[in-house]
């Protein structure tokens, strides 16, 4: 019964991990930002978005806010 306790107590743990380092990948890939010239020197398309500014939607369909 001990080993079973044991087992679901690292299985709890290594989940709260995996969920840990999702939250911190999405906070990285949140909003880089990137330059007009480097926005079509990607072969992004700058648009603008009302009350948004001007943002870069790159060809694999990321969108990022142009600075």
């Amino acid at each position: 019964m001990h080993a079973r306790k044991l087992g679901l107590a690292l299985a709890a743990a290594v989940l709260a991990g995996i969920s840990a380092l999702g939250a911190v990948g999405a906070q990285a890939a949140s909003s880089p930002d990137i330059t007009r010239d480097e926005c079509t020197a990607a072969g992004g398309q700058v648009k603008s978005v009302p009350y948004g500014g001007d943002v870069c939607t790159l060809p694999d369909g990321t969108r990022e806010t142009i600075t």
